[in-house]
C-alpha cells in the first residue's frame, strides 16, 4: 500500500517541528518508521543520530522490526528506539557521574519502592493511605521536582508528610546507590536543564527525535523532549488527543497545546483517513467524540464499505448480559468462520469478566483474560528469580535489597541503609560489603551475623550454579531459605496458599522447559530469556480487556459490556469532572472495531452486594440513531436474529458430543 498525500506529507517534512494528529487506524506506525527510513536514505541522517520513543518495549520491537526490514537489520541495529524510560537509563548509565551515581547502580521495582515507602510511613499506615503517599510522591517526580521543591509547594498537611518521606526516601536511595522507575526521568531532566554541556552533548548525540503516542506523555516528559530537541525543534511528535485516556497515571493531553505554545513555527499534519473501521463505526466515533472541545478537529473516514448497524442489547442484569455476549459470540463465529481471537470483549472495570468468563466456559468458548497479575510479577516469583540475580550477579543492589531479608533474618531497613552507605564509601556493591570484616564491624553484632549467614548460603548457591541447571538451584533455594514455609505463613486463606506454592513449582518446570534450548550452566541466558519472553500472547481465544488494555490493538468483532451511567462513563469520573476523559476511553473503545460492534446494558446489576437499577449510558445517546440497531425494538428483525442464533446454541450443543470446542 502506497502512502496517502498526507502520511507522505508527514513522511517528507523534517525542516522544522512536526506533529502528526493521527487517528485511530489512520497508519501511523508506517509514517513514523517510513519516516525513520526517509531520514537515513534520502536526508543522510546517520542511524545511531535517530531516536523513535514509544510507550511500550514491544511496541518498540515491532517498529525496529518494521524498520529493519525497509532499510537492513545493521542500519535498524544502529537506531535508539525504545520508551523514555529506556532512553533515561541509557542516559544515566552513560551519565551516571553527573547524577551522583556510581557506575553499576541498580533501578528499583514498582514493589522495591513501596517496600522502601512503607517502611518509611508511619507504622500501621492503611493501604489507601501507602498509596495516596506513593502517588504524591511520584507526582512530584513526574513533575521534575526535587524533594526541597515538593517541600516548598506543598499545600496541604498531606503533601507536607509526602515531601518528607520523598527526602527520606531519597536519602536511602543514595545509600543503596539506586534510582526508581520516576528517576529514569527526573534524573536525566535535571541534569538537561541544568548542564549545558551535557545538553549540548545529548543534542548533538540525537539529531532527530521521532515520539509515538505523544499525547501520553505527562509533564517531565514533555520537558525531556524539549531539553534533547533543542530551539532547533528537530522531531515529529505523532499522537491523538481524542485518544488520551491516561489522566490517571500522570498523562497530559495539556501537552499538545504546550507544543503549539512553545514552537510557534509547529507544522500540524492531521491523518484522518482510516484503514480498519466500516463507515457506521467512523459515523458512531466521530459523532461522539465532537462532544468534546478539541484544539484541532479532526474527522476520520474510510473508503470501506458501510458495514453492519451497530447493535445495541438491552439485558436484565450482568449474567444476562454475559450470556448473551457468549451466545452472540458463537454465532457470528460459526456465521463467519472466524477465529475466537477475532474477537474482544472489553469493559470497564476488572471486575466485569467473572460472569463473562462463567459465560464463555459454559459454551466452551475459549477465552484469554488480559490484564490479571503475571505470572513474572508474582510477589514470590519475582523473589526466587531475585534470589537467582543476585546468584548471576552479586553487584546487584537492587535483587539484594529485595530478598535480604525474606524470609525474615533480623536485617533491619536501618541496618541497610547503614550497609549502603558504608558500601559507597568503600566503592563496593552491597553484596561484597557485607563480606568485609571493615564494613560487618561498624555494624550491630546480630544483624552482622545475620548478613554473614546471608552472604554464606548466596556463595554456597553461586559454587553449586557452575555444576547444576537453574531448575535445581530454584529448588534448592527454597530448600535453604525454608521459603515453602515462609509463603505458607504469609497466607492465611488455604487456596491463596496453594496457589503462591503452584507458583513455585511452575517456577521450577520453566527453567526444566528451558533447560532443553541452554547449557545448564548457563544461569544468566535463562534469566534473560524468562524476563523478556512473553508468556502468553492469548493464542486462539476471545480476549477479555479492559477498555484501557485494548488501546491499539483492533478486532474484526468488538463487544462493549456494561455501558451504563456510573459504569461507562464511570462514577468516580463524573464526580471528579473527567466526562470528557471517559468519553475519550469510549471512542477508544469503538474504534478498536473494523467489521462488527455491539454495545450491551443490563438495566439491574450487581453492585456492593445488591442489586443496582442502571440507565443507559448517556454516550449511547450521542451516537447517530440511524447507525444503531436496539435490539427488542424491531420485533421482525430481532425474530430473525434468535432464531440464528438458537441455530448456532443447537449446533455447538451437537459438538459436544464430536470433540472438543475449536
Amino acid at each position: 500500500m502506497s502512502l496517502n498525500p498526507q502520511q507522505r506529507a508527514a513522511v517528507e517534512y523534517c525542516d522544522g517541528p512536526l506533529l502528526v494528529l493521527a487517528g485511530a487506524g489512520s497508519g501511523k506506525t508506517r509514517v513514523i518508521t517510513e519516516k525513520i527510513a526517509h531520514l537515513v536514505r534520502r536526508r543522510n541522517l546517520p542511524a545511531a543520530k535517530i531516536a523513535a520513543i514509544t510507550f511500550t518495549n514491544k511496541a518498540a520491537r515491532e517498529m525496529r522490526e518494521r524498520v529493519g526490514r525497509l532499510v537492513s537489520a545493521a542500519t535498524a541495529d544502529e537506531l535508539t528506539v525504545c520508551t523514555f524510560h529506556a532512553l533515561g537509563l541509557k542516559f544515566l548509565q552513560q551519565e551516571h557521574a553527573r547524577a551522583g551515581l556510581r557506575r553499576g547502580f541498580s533501578v528499583l521495582d514498582a514493589d522495591d519502592s513501596q517496600g522502601i515507602v512503607k517502611d518509611l510511613a508511619p507504622k500501621g499506615i492503611r493501604n489507601d493511605a501507602l498509596f495516596a503517599l506513593q502517588s504524591l510522591l511520584s507526582r512530584a517526580k513526574n513533575d521534575g521536582l526535587t524533594p526541597e521543591q515538593a517541600a516548598e509547594r506543598a499545600a496541604s498537611a498531606r503533601e507536607r508528610e509526602a515531601a518528607a518521606i520523598y527526602a527520606a526516601y531519597q536519602r536511602r536511595l543514595a545509600a543503596f546507590n539506586a534510582v526508581d522507575f520516576d528517576d529514569l526521568i527526573r534524573l536525566p531532566l535535571a541534569i538537561l536543564e541544568n548542564d549545558a554541556e551535557a545538553r549540548a552533548v545529548w543534542q548533538e548525540r540525537i539529531r532527530y527525535l521521532l515520539l509515538d503516542e505523544y499525547q501520553d506523555t505527562n509533564s517531565g516528559q514533555y520537558r525531556l523532549v524539549k531539553a534533547l530537541a533543542g530551539t532547533r525543534g528537530a522531531f515529529t511528535a505523532v499522537g491523538d488527543d481524542d485518544q488520551s485516556i491516561y489522566a490517571w497515571r500522570g498523562a497530559n493531553p495539556e501537552n499538545l497545546n504546550e507544543l503549539a505554545r512553545d514552537y510557534p513555527a509547529l507544522r500540524v499534519i492531521k491523518l484522518e483517513q482510516n484503514y480498519r473501521c466500516a463507515r457506521r463505526i467512523l459515523r458512531a466515533a466521530n459523532a461522539l467524540i465532537a462532544n468534546n472541545p478539541h484544539l484541532f478537529e479532526k474527522k476520520l473516514w474510510s473508503e470501506g464499505g458501510e458495514g453492519a448497524p451497530i447493535r445495541v442489547l438491552e439485558c436484565r442484569d450482568d449474567e444476562h448480559e454475559a450470556e448473551r455476549i457468549a451466545a452472540e459470540i458463537a454465532h457470528l463465529g460459526e456465521r463467519h468462520k472466524a477465529p475466537w481471537s477475532e474477537f474482544a470483549v472489553l469493559y470497564r472495570g476488572n471486575h466485569q469478566s467473572r460472569p463473562l468468563e462463567k459465560a464463555l466456559r459454559l459454551a466452551r468458548i475459549p477465552y484469554h483474560l488480559t490484564g490479571g497479575t503475571a505470572f513474572l510479577e508474582r510477589a514470590e516469583v519475582k523473589d526466587l528469580l531475585a534470589y537467582l540475580r543476585l546468584v548471576n550477579n552479586p553487584d546487584d543492589d537492587a535483587a539484594l535489597l529485595r530478598i535480604v531479608n525474606v524470609p525474615r533474618r533480623e536485617i533491619g531497613a536501618t541496618t541497610l541503609e547503614k550497609l549502603g552507605e558504608l558500601a559507597g564509601a568503600c566503592h563496593l556493591s552491597m553484596f561484597r560489603a557485607a563480606q568485609s570484616d571493615g564494613v560487618l564491624g561498624q555494624l550491630g553484632s546480630r544483624p552482622a551475623a545475620a548478613l554473614v549467614g546471608f552472604a554464606s548460603l548466596v556463595q554456597d548457591v553461586m559454587r553449586k550454579a557452575e555444576r547444576v541447571a537453574a531448575a535445581d538451584l530454584v529448588a534448592e533455594l527454597i530448600e535453604r531459605t525454608g521459603y515453602a514455609a515462609h509463603v505458607a505463613a504469609q497466607a492465611s486463606d488455604p487456596a491463596l496458599r496453594e496457589r503462591r506454592l503452584g507458583n513455585l513449582a511452575e517456577l521450577v518446570e520453566w527453567f526444566r522447559a528451558m533447560q532443553k534450548g541452554a547449557g545448564s550452566g548457563d544461569l544468566a541466558a535463562q534469566l534473560a530469556l524468562l524476563a523478556h519472553g512473553d508468556r502468553d500472547d492469548g493464542g486462539n481465544a476471545v480476549r477479555l480487556m479492559t477498555l484501557h488494555s485494548a488501546k491499539g490493538l483492533e478486532f474484526r468483532h468488538v463487544f462493549i459490556v456494561g455501558v451504563e451511567d456510573g459504569s461507562l462513563p464511570h462514577e468516580g469520573s463524573l464526580e471528579e469532572g473527567r466526562l470528557d476523559e471517559e468519553r475519550r476511553l469510549m471512542y477508544v473503545g469503538i474504534t478498536r472495531a473494523k467489521e462488527h460492534l455491539a454495545l450491551s446494558f443490563a438495566r439491574r446489576r450487581r453492585r456492593f452486594g445488591e442489586m443496582v437499577a442502571n440507565e443507559p449510558s448517556r454516550f449511547i445517546g450521542e451516537l447517530p440513531p440511524a447507525d444503531l440497531h436496539w435490539s427488542g425494538r424491531d420485533p421482525e428483525q430481532d425474530a430473525a436474529k434468535r432464531d440464528e442464533v438458537a441455530a448456532s446454541s443447537i449446533a455447538r450443543l451437537a459438538a459436544l458430543f464430536d470433540g472438543p470446542a475449536r
